[in-house]
């Protein structure tokens, strides 16, 4: 890409940075090379965070350090091919870099410090979604410090953001199901080390239970208590003294005949009553 194309935004930016107040230049000098270490204690946060989830998770929060690594040595072999001139010996007119410039031979396209961070910042983002919140941001700081303290165009952290992100993606979802195949076989190792490196995985047994005492909460029918089973109460106790007037009389059914006869007795007596006169 010609510089000339944003050698002028370039200008621009360092031209703000030299107008910034103080505490702005020095905070930018020093968080250009503070995001890197940032994102690499989230590595670590994010590995330590996985180490009690699954396999997949573990994979993935595993494999971010190597995928920005791999996006790393594309920068390396881009700025190789095609020997750009950092802007802070090329651009004429420039107000001075805030950071040192690098020496020649350390070429300026595309950025390392934008790949990496683009790199960090997706891979981060894969294996702990949430975290994107931060690691995006930082990113976007990262590349625009680079401009800031004058040792980059945009175009060189432009590239940087779109090749690290672009790789550290493509990278993550290679890698992922051998490095997931190599998690549990570590998580099964007789080596300490080993096993702790890969985490002891989800407990054994806790969605088992759960589900287990949601299938048995599910299963039960509630009741009102004590009243709600009176009626099959009272009914046994009606059985038991049917029963009874049964045994008594030698037949199962007795007790029916018993009553039915009576009302016939009882219907006969009231039809034979004479009925009585009005005086």
């Amino acid at each position: 890409m010609d510089p000339s194309v944003t050698s002028g935004l370039y200008r621009d930016i360092t031209d703000l940075a030299h107008q910034s107040p103080s505490w702005v230049r020095h905070f930018v000098e020093i968080g250009t090379e503070a995001v890197i270490v940032i994102l690499g204690l989230l590595f670590l946060a994010s590995w330590w965070r996985r180490r009690s989830g699954d396999s997949r998770a573990m994979a993935r929060a595993v494999v971010g350090p190597l995928a920005t690594a791999v996006a790393y040595v594309s920068s390396e072999l881009a700025k190789s091919a095609v020997q750009e001139e950092r802007p802070c010996r090329a651009v004429s007119g420039a107000a001075a870099s805030l950071a040192t410039c690098p020496p020649v031979g350390d070429w300026s396209f595309p950025s390392n410090h934008s790949t990496i961070a683009a790199a960090s910042a997706v891979a981060l983002a894969i294996a702990w979604r949430w975290i994107a919140l931060l690691t995006i941001p930082l990113a976007l700081f990262a590349a625009f410090s680079r401009v800031f303290v004058g040792v980059h165009y945009p175009h060189d952290v432009a590239v940087g953001l779109l090749l690290g992100g672009l790789v550290a993606t493509l990278v993550v979802l290679a890698l992922t199901r051998p490095a997931r195949v190599l998690i549990e076989t570590m998580r099964t190792s007789r080596t300490g080390v080993v096993v702790w490196f890969a985490g002891p995985g989800p407990k054994p047994g806790a969605g088992a239970s759960g589900g287990a005492r949601a299938g048995a909460g599910a299963g039960v029918v509630p009741v009102s208590g004590a009243p709600g089973r009176e009626p099959a109460r009272g009914a046994d106790r009606g059985a038991d003294r049917g029963a009874g007037h049964g045994a008594a009389d030698g037949t199962p059914d007795a007790a029916g005949r018993g009553t039915a006869e009576d009302s016939g007795t009882l219907s006969l007596g009231r039809a034979g009553e004479r009925p009585r006169s009005r005086r």
